[in-house]
């Protein structure tokens, strides 16, 4: 596979933030229903701290920025439903299609 473009590489650094920041305020949501759910409140302490330590290693809140696996890293985001395809409107065909090609095997 062809490394990145300068230009998608670019776009894709430029809009990663937005993307994090949008999967983890849909975190906090889930984070407040599970809080304000009936039961104990040591049990909701153990069950958050349990969910923040698994949601930590998800790439919508931590990954590390390479451009050799920019398009892997991309697939991913979408299969773990941080983005949509459509997210990607503004990206060139070929990244489109890499990530539409990972995302088929």
């Amino acid at each position: 596979m062809v490394e990145i473009s300068k230009s998608d590489w670019k776009l894709y650094r430029d809009k990663i933030g937005d993307w994090q920041e949008r999967y983890m305020e849909k975190l906090v949501k889930e984070y407040i229903e599970l809080l304000g759910s009936p039961g104990n409140a040591s049990d909701h302490f153990w069950a958050l701290d349990e969910r923040i330590r698994k949601d930590k290693k998800h790439p919508g809140v931590l990954i590390e920025m390479n451009k050799s696996d920019a398009y892997w890293d991309i697939a991913i985001l979408v299969r773990k439903k941080v983005i949509k395809m459509e997210d990607l409107a503004e990206f060139s065909d070929d990244l489109r299609d890499a990530v539409a090609l990972i995302l088929s095997r």
